[in-house]
This record gives C-alpha cells, sequence and structure tokens, in this order.
C-alpha cells in the first residue's frame, strides 16, 4: 500500500515538472521571441539610428564645440586682471596712424605687449608638466627675440644688444630678486632650499657667455686686432657658435643625460601632506583648463600679435627718447626687458610663493642662461645672414655690469637656500644697475649703429 501511494506522487511529481517547463518554455516563446516583439525591437533600433544620431548628433556636437572655444577664450583671456591691457595693443596702432607721436606709440605699445608676454608664458604650463618650464624660458624670452629681430633688420644693432643684456640684468636681479623675496616672507618660518646642481651649471654657462662678451671688447679697446674692424667681428661670430654649441649640449646633458641631478627638492621631500604634483606642474590642485592643441594655436596667435606691436615698439625708440629726454641706454636695459619678462616675473613669483623654489630659479636663471648662450648668439648669426655687423662687443660699461651681475648672483646661490633678505639684496642690486644706465650716454664714435 505504502509502495503505491509513492509511485502515485512520484508520478504527479512528474506530470507537474513537465508542466512546469510546458508553462516556462509557451511563456519563453510568447514574451521573448514573438514576431511582434522582434518587429519592436527592429523599429526601435532604426529610431534610434534616424533619429538620436543623425538629428541630435551633430547639435550637440556644434554645442560642445563653442562651450569649448568659450571656455578657451575665458581662460586665456578674462582670467587674468592684467589683460585689461590688451586694448592698448590696437590703441597704440590708431594713435601712430592718427597722430604719429612717437613718446605715446611706444608707451601705449609697451602697456599692449605686457598681458601678450605674460600669457604667452603661462600658457606653456597647459603643454605639459615634463617641459613646461622650459617653454616657460623660451616663449617668455620670445617677445625680447622678436622686437631683436626687427631692431636688428631697422639697421638698429646697438638697441638689440641693450636689451638683451637688459633681459639678462632683469631676470637674473629683479625677477629671481622678487622671487626670493615674496617666497621668503610667505614662508617666513622656514628657510627655502633649492638644487644647488642646477644652480651651479647654470652659473657656469652665464661665466662663459660673460667670456664670449669680455674678449671682443678686450680686443677692440686695446686695439690689439690683426685685422683692425674685422678680427672682432669674426671672433664674436665662430665664439657664437661655439655658444650655440655649447647651450645644444647643454639642454642634452639637462633632458636625456644625468636628469637625476636636475630632481626638484621638493620634488624628494614631498611628505608634507600637500598634494602637490610630482611632475612639478602650473598648480597643486587644479588640472589643466584647456588642452595642448588649444594651448598651441593660442600661442601662435599671441606670437603674431607681439609680432606685430614690436615693429611699432622698434619705430618709435628713438622718438620716445627723444620726447621724453631719457637715454635709449635706459630704455633698452631697463624698459623694454621688464615689459618682456612679464612672463618671467609672474611665473618665478607665483611658483616661489608655494615653496616650488627649484621652478622659480629655472624659470629666472632658466632665461637668462636662454638668452645669454642662446638669444645673442642667434641675433649675431641671424644679422651675419642679413649682413648686419652684430658683434659681442657690448662696450665696456655694459660688460662689466654683466661680469659683476653674474658674480653677485653666483654667490647668492652657492648655499642653496633661499629668505627674503637675500631677494631684497638683489632688487636693490637692480635698483643700482637702472640708476647707472638712466645716467649713462652711449659713446657715440663707437656705436655700432654707426657702422650699417
Amino acid at each position: 500500500m505504502d509502495v503505491k501511494l509513492q509511485l502515485e506522487g512520484a508520478e504527479s511529481n512528474l506530470e507537474m515538472g513537465s508542466l512546469g517547463d510546458r508553462s516556462m518554455h509557451e511563456f519563453e516563446d510568447d514574451s521573448l521571441f514573438t514576431p511582434e516583439a522582434e518587429s519592436e525591437k527592429i523599429q526601435r533600433v532604426h529610431g534610434l539610428q534616424n533619429g538620436s544620431v543623425s538629428g541630435d548628433f551633430p547639435s550637440s556636437g556644434n554645442k560642445i564645440l563653442q562651450n569649448s572655444v568659450c571656455r578657451s577664450i575665458k581662460t586665456v583671456v578674462f582670467s587674468n586682471k592684467l589683460n585689461l591691457l590688451m586694448p592698448f595693443g590696437p590703441l597704440a596702432i590708431m594713435v601712430h596712424n592718427l597722430t604719429g607721436h612717437k613718446g605715446w606709440v611706444f608707451f601705449l605699445s609697451l602697456l599692449g605687449i605686457t598681458p601678450l608676454a605674460e600669457r604667452l608664458g603661462q600658457l606653456t604650463f597647459f603643454t605639459g608638466a615634463t617641459v613646461g618650464g622650459l617653454l616657460n624660458a623660451t616663449f617668455g624670452n620670445a617677445t625680447e627675440l622678436i622686437i631683436s629681430i626687427y631692431a636688428l633688420k631697422s639697421g638698429m644693432i646697438r638697441v638689440v644688444q641693450l636689451s638683451l643684456l637688459g633681459s639678462i640684468l632683469s631676470n637674473m636681479l629683479l625677477v629671481l630678486g622678487c622671487a626670493f623675496f615674496c617666497g621668503g616672507l610667505i614662508c617666513c618660518k622656514k628657510e627655502q632650499v633649492f638644487n644647488k646642481a642646477s644652480a651651479v651649471v647654470n652659473s657656469g654657462l652665464l661665466l662663459m657667455a660673460v667670456m664670449g662678451l669680455v674678449f671682443p671688447a678686450v680686443l677692440h679697446y686695446t686695439h690689439t686686432e690683426v685685422h683692425f674692424g674685422k678680427s672682432e667681428l669674426a671672433l664674436s661670430r665662430f665664439s657664437s657658435c661655439i655658444m650655440l654649441v655649447a647651450y645644444g649640449a647643454y639642454l642634452f646633458f639637462q633632458l636625456r643625460g644625468q636628469t637625476e641631478l636636475y630632481v626638484p627638492l621638493s620634488e624628494d621631500e614631498n611628505q608634507t601632506g600637500n598634494d602637490a604634483d610630482h611632475g612639478g606642474n602650473h598648480d597643486d590642485n587644479e588640472a589643466p583648463e584647456i588642452s595642448k592643441w588649444e594651448s598651441l594655436i593660442w600661442l601662435a596667435i599671441m606670437t603674431a600679435w607681439i609680432s606685430i606691436l614690436s615693429q611699432y615698439v622698434v619705430d618709435a625708440i628713438e622718438g620716445a627718447s627723444a620726447s621724453w629726454n631719457i637715454p635709449i641706454s635706459f630704455i633698452s636695459v631697463i624698459l623694454l626687458p621688464i615689459v618682456g619678462n612679464a612672463a618671467e616675473h609672474a611665473s618665478a613669483i607665483m611658483f616661489a610663493m608655494k615653496d616650488k623654489l627649484d621652478i622659480s630659479l629655472g624659470v629666472a636663471i632658466g632665461s637668462s642662461t636662454q638668452i645669454s648662450m642662446f638669444g645673442i648668439p642667434f641675433c649675431v648669426v641671424i644679422g651675419w645672414i642679413m649682413g648686419r655687423p652684430m658683434d659681442l662687443n657690448f662696450q665696456l660699461f655694459e660688460t662689466a655690469t654683466l661680469f659683476i651681475t653674474v658674480i653677485v648672483v653666483a654667490f647668492f646661490l652657492q648655499e642653496g637656500t633661499s629668505n627674503y633678505f637675500k631677494g631684497l639684496m638683489l632688487i636693490l642690486c637692480y635698483l643700482i644697475v637702472a640708476a647707472s644706465f638712466f645716467v649713462h650716454e652711449d659713446p657715440t664714435p663707437d656705436d655700432n649703429q654707426v657702422k650699417t
């Protein structure tokens, strides 16, 4: 009897299982794989392809492009109060065409170039952290090089020499001094440190540049040339080629050679809890706001606009000197470099206040090294190509000023530390240099401009 009951229970379970399986298969057949469901799915796919992809995507793409352009303009043009000086550039062109007053044209052109030079240097940090400091120095010096090339083309060789010399003096004394001073005030409770290896190498390159300038000047003033009037120029051109080779070797050594010598100390000691970038980015907590391609486009636009304004600056220098009763040497050595070094000035101070003194030193001293070892020899070679007798004889007063400046800065850098007092001393030294050029009259008989 019990066996019979068990067999009947098993048969009933099998029937329920088969019923359940059949009902499940019928549910799947009726709900998922019916022709109606397939047709509805195909209609939805065609609707997405014809509607969203072909109709909505172009409008959304245009909107994204417009937002990107607006964001880029806002970042570059409207993010800095110094950009309020940009309208003075077109105003200088209007004054030149309407009145021709050289003093006002020169003044307004300088005001118009100032924010462009600052933006030109700051944009380089959006191109990446690896060579950001090198690009900042390069594009920060682009203003001086553009002005120098236009002056060289106009035969104003003396203006080229003085403006490049003034750029070196401004970077080494004013820019570095302000960086040390502001960084020392912000970090007054501790002594800021930097990598001595990089500072020593840059000091050596600057002394090499001084050597290249001293020998032609000594050769000229001692009247010991083998071929009078030719040996000095030939020596300058040969020395310029050697200096260019040395600077190229320095770049290779810095970027490809013993890179561990140039690791900032802030990266080695990055245990303070700050979320600073390990690559030395331009900001601690912010990512780049524009892309690399946008940065390159803006760099091209800024460089072109600086080139246009540089023509008006060069043409108005002599008129501004006469109308203001200021020596051309003071305008070339002091006023032009202050405007051209706006990028280095802002960058060096910003990084020093963030206790990234290695980057500040790379911007300030790196710019001086680049001008002395690349900018000046490059202009000599360009003058050689143009047929202009541009040489390395910067006259006795200017060469002595550069030599003393390099020695003073080298002494300040030898300890590998900085404070606000060192910065103040460098700023005061720059004031002495500025006062010296204000009362200095360039000797007319030895002026290279007469040779052209």
